[in-house]
């Protein structure tokens, strides 16, 4: 390598020489470019790996990080490896995100031409790594520990539904031609509520030019299946078309749900379709109104989808009350209070015919003086909501309020008041049971001096699972499950590559960052996770790397050197680093060694210090462990400012000062560490990285160009091991 150099610069004087139109003798001498001139005595320098002293250590690695598909591939990057290095660190695919497929099978096919590879060149591989918080296979993990549903029936899933009975207009929107208003009460569909009116005052040039949309989310996708159903009429008869929008103005299809028959009567419209291409990805239902100059009215727009496991939205489990409609008796309805009394009503008075059930109070007294009650076979469930939907009416307007009670102590859960007129009115109500023997449903009425008809009573426990059944897993479930998947896939890359790796990162990063670096990290209350992140010590404590170590001790050789690793540890004032060693105390505390101590230190020249490298080293060198700088490479920051510069954008006085750190960190690992703690040190970035790159993008981290041509800090790395 160290002639390639010298080789370019002769190349680059011929090619001058050979340029001439003719053999005339040049008047003139060619001056080397300074650039080339300031780098010239690169030229000078050998391999990287001549300067290790190997009569001190001679078991110390020099490292590099690298591509595993570079280097198979035997191009500049092999033989740039091969003559400058002892051993490597697999990027990125010897991790779990790599190797572990959708289905949880293990892909080690890389992982073992890489191995072929390094042995037929001679150099070893350094693991990286086996239990980490990124790089990971997340959404296989997170799969395993999803609740077992056992679905309900199939269904449809309410997605929007209007019946205009408020002003809420937050499901639906109209264009400036359409003129929107509210009938009177009693005017909807059926005779029943209100309907939203939309006038088109004149016949448009497009029927688009009057429109008015329904909103709803998610948008469909390809394949579901839509039903929509709603009541119209209008002032004359006519037909209007449907389109799909992705938004309201946003045009997808020109058909959507068909055209829609309207005329003076209220008609029930209801279709189904099946989710094309054309309208996936719709989440607006636009009715073109603009083709006919009439007043258009809309009662009871639903729009449901088909979920063939059961409806996935709250349902209704059946009804507690089991006499709902009364046509066969008031069996299991009671009362008492005030002279009160209870009786079934004359056929015909119950609602929509039929019968009703009665009670009539003969005085005002306080509302608990007269009650009617219904007594469960079985309490109701403490936590849940319940549901109470019924008919009532009475014989003078009032009050009167309903709830469910514990007959131990007469506590109750309140639904809440209601009013009563002399016409039949619906509610549905709710409440949460908040003590465990609620056992009674009762409605007191001694303020109200009357008779109330009560008809179509349920109480029904609301189902948060749409009819199905969720079971969430335990954290106990939860940590045999990751335990076993832990233990899978250490086995797997630790089977196919022990005969070769004999050293390996098994815990990476596992201190936190802030508040507190004496921690573990998690992924507990982070509300932004990568969709590679996955944090095995949520789910196996404080243990997890024992366990890993464990793992890694069954499954790979009983010599191996198994490191925990982690940045940052240079800092001033050094509590990750102090954390880091706390940590591994515990978990040799557990009856496991881990034999080294990894410093990644992507350091940043202009910030980073050598006050706090050398605090690390000390206190790494009075653990007795191995010590590793495992990642090593470097930014440039002008200080002051907060952003790292980039290649292009760097001096050569920044790059040699970038040297002259570089020599500062590794003379100061080879004067702290003792001899016998030297594991190593691993360059992370032989090269600059290029601009896409997810590390360090366009930065000038590596001791070689992108071209491959040595830079002033491969001169000060060298000079770090040389110790000069």
């Amino acid at each position: 390598m160290k002639y390639c150099k010298k080789f370019s610069l002769i190349g680059f004087f011929l090619t001058l020489l050979i340029s001439c139109a003719d053999n005339t003798r040049l008047e003139y001498v060619v001056e080397k470019p300074q650039s080339l001139a300031q780098r010239e005595y690169l030229n000078d320098y050998d391999v990287l790996k001549a300067y290790v002293d190997r009569t001190k250590n001679p078991a110390f690695k020099l490292g590099a990080g690298v591509s595993v598909s570079d280097f198979n591939a035997k191009g500049l990057m092999y033989r740039l490896i091969c003559s400058n290095f002892d051993e490597m660190t697999a990027g990125w695919e010897m991790k779990h995100g790599a190797i572990v497929q959708k289905d949880g099978s293990l892909n080690l096919s890389n992982v073992e031409s890489f191995i072929a590879t390094a042995k037929e060149a001679g150099i070893t591989i350094y693991g990286h790594t086996l239990c980490w918080h990124a790089n990971q296979n997340a959404n296989y993990l997170n799969g395993l520990l999803k609740p077992t549903v056992i679905p309900g029936e199939p269904g449809w899933d309410v997605i929007a539904k209007l019946d205009f009975e408020t002003n809420d207009a937050s499901h639906y929107t109209y264009n400036q031609n359409a003129i929107v208003s509210f009938t009177a009460q009693g005017e909807g569909a059926n005779g029943k509520g209100r309907a939203l009116k939309i006038t088109n005052e004149q016949v448009r040039t497009n029927d688009w030019d009057c429109q008015f949309f329904v909103t709803f989310s998610p948008p469909m996708e390809l394949g579901e299946r839509y039903e929509l159903s709603m009541d119209v009429r209008s002032d004359v008869p006519t037909t209007f078309a449907t389109q799909a929008h992705v938004v309201p103005y946003q045009y997808k299809h020109w058909d959507f749900f068909g055209s829609i028959e309207s005329t003076t009567e209220w008609r029930t419209f209801v279709k189904q379709i099946t989710v094309s291409e054309l309208v996936a990805g719709t989440g607006a239902i636009a009715f073109n109104l603009g083709k006919t100059a009439t007043s258009y009215y809309f009662d009871n727009i639903k729009l449901t989808k088909y979920n063939p496991l059961g409806s996935s939205g709250p349902s209704l489990d059946p009804s507690i009350i089991t006499n709902t409609d009364f046509e066969n008796g008031i069996t299991g309805w009671g009362g008492w209070g005030n002279n009160s009394t209870r009786s079934l009503s004359a056929k015909g008075e119950g609602y929509g015919g039929g019968y009703a059930f009665t009670f009539t109070n003969p005085s005002v007294t306080n509302y608990w003086g007269a009650q009617v009650a219904y007594d469960f076979s079985s309490p109701l469930e403490k936590g849940a909501t319940y549901q109470l939907n019924f008919k009532v009416r009475g014989s003078i307007p009032g009050t009167i309020r309903a709830e469910v009670q514990s007959t131990s102590d007469y506590s109750s859960d309140s639904f809440g008041t209601f009013a009563i007129s002399e016409e039949w009115k619906e509610y549905t109500l709710t409440t949460v049971i908040t003590k465990e023997d609620r056992n009674r449903f009762v409605i007191s009425f001694g303020d109200y001096a009357g008779t109330v008809y009560l008809d179509d009573i349920t109480l029904c426990r609301v189902n948060p699972h749409g009819g199905g059944q969720i079971i969430e897993k335990t954290p106990e479930e939860k940590e045999e499950i990751i335990t076993n998947e832990l233990e899978r896939w250490i086995s797997g890359i630790m089977g196919v590559s022990k005969d070769y790796v004999k050293a390996w990162d098994v815990v990476n990063e596992p201190m936190s960052d802030w508040p507190d670096p004496s921690q573990l990290k998690t992924g507990i209350g982070k509300t932004n996770l990568a969709a590679d992140e996955f944090y095995w010590q949520d789910y196996l404590g404080k243990d997890y790397a024992v366990k890993a170590i464990q793992f890694a001790r069954k499954y790979g050789n009983p010599d191996d050197k198994l490191f925990i690793n982690d940045y940052g540890l240079e800092s001033e004032d050094q509590k990750k680093c102090l954390g880091l060693i706390s940590y591994v105390e515990y978990v040799e505390s557990k009856g496991v060694k881990v034999d080294g101590i990894g410093t990644q230190m992507h350091v940043t020249c202009g910030v980073t210090t050598m006050e706090g490298v050398r605090k690390m080293f000390q206190n790494l060198a009075a653990t007795g462990k191995l010590i590793k700088i495992s990642e090593l490479d470097m930014g440039y920051r002008i200080p002051g400012t907060n952003v790292n510069l980039k290649t292009n954008q760097l001096t050569q006085e920044q790059e040699l000062e970038m040297a002259g750190f570089y020599k500062e960190i590794v003379k100061a690992y080879f004067e702290i560490i003792p001899v016998n703690q030297q594991y190593g040190i691993t360059h992370w970035s032989p090269l600059d990285s290029p601009e896409d790159s997810s590390w360090r993008p366009g930065e000038p981290i590596g001791l070689w160009t992108r071209n491959y041509e040595r830079k002033h800090t491969y001169a000060g790395f060298a000079d770090g091991l040389a110790g000069k």
